[in-house]
């Protein structure tokens, strides 16, 4: 069975995500944290909280995905800039405890100048500040389409992350179809190929959720802008083989395609039909 879902908005609270998605046909869901342009989050619910994590036990979705805001860089020119992220972090990992066993996604960061060496030591060294052994979520490393000066854009990139992490048993990667394909992997013609240099630098056993979406630009473009299923570069077909292929199937995927809901649940059904 596919698990699918797509990205929802957590204004009206964690219980009325969980419903949402499943009135979209959907057995997983991504929410930002809090404003993904701002720092500002929604007070906490426990009771609100507590009934979705029910709601996820009892309707066996697959895990969902928080995001961090977008503004977070963990490796950011100014010592200021790379505190708050952590803190804001910290703070999202202790909220997300209220649904335990979920995983948290953020984007590494962009070096702005100090090249990739810097950035992957500040990223390692805002994580090993964050995280915690008692935590039970899994925190996400995006795989990114490398423009400007992201971190993120080749797989070693994280594997170096990873290795600086000390309690990496708490960390994992959500694989982005539009940012590696922007990035140059070529998941178009050659997926097999792609999923096996991600095994030999990272390990599959650290890819723990997709991004299903198409792109806007050709391959190798370091764009990153996300195109709905079967309208970009990538395409249906090809995307078609990634929620068939063994190795991902049984993996939550989540659909970051510029649609409202109409959209997603036809995206959501369209995918569930594909992967049979």
């Amino acid at each position: 069975m596919l698990h699918i879902g797509c990205h929802l908005s957590s204004s009206k609270g964690f219980l009325a995500m969980g419903r949402q998605a499943l009135e979209l046909g959907a057995d997983t869901f991504q929410f930002f944290t809090r404003n993904p342009r701002g720092s500002r989050a929604k007070e906490l619910d426990p009771a609100d909280a507590a009934a979705l994590a029910a709601l996820l036990r009892e309707r066996r979705f697959a895990p969902i995905i928080a995001h961090a805001p977008y503004t977070l860089n963990l490796c950011g020119a100014e010592e200021a800039n790379r505190l708050f992220a952590r803190e804001t972090m910290a703070d999202d990992l202790r909220r997300l405890e209220h649904i335990p066993g979920q995983y948290y996604n953020f984007h590494p960061g962009s070096h702005v100048g100090q090249g990739t060496e810097a950035g992957v030591a500040y990223i390692a060294q805002g994580l090993n500040t964050i995280l915690r052994p008692d935590q039970s979520t899994t925190v996400l490393l995006e795989t990114m389409a490398g423009k400007g000066s992201e971190v993120g854009g080749r797989f070693e990139e994280l594997r170096e992350i990873i290795d600086r992490v000390a309690l990496d048993q708490k960390v994992g990667v959500c694989l982005d179809t539009c940012h590696v394909s922007d990035g140059g992997y070529d998941i178009i013609h050659d997926l097999d190929g792609v999923l096996t240099e991600f095994d030999r630098v990272i390990g599959l056993d650290r890819l723990k959720a997709v991004h299903l979406n198409d792109s806007k630009n050709p391959p190798g473009s370091r764009k990153d802008r996300h195109a709905c299923i079967g309208e970009g570069c990538i395409g249906l077909e090809a995307l078609t083989r990634i929620v068939r292929h063994p190795v991902l199937r049984k993996l939550p995927f989540c659909l970051e395609t510029p649609n409202e809901l109409p959209g997603y649940r036809r995206e959501i059904e369209l995918m569930r039909q594909a992967a049979k």
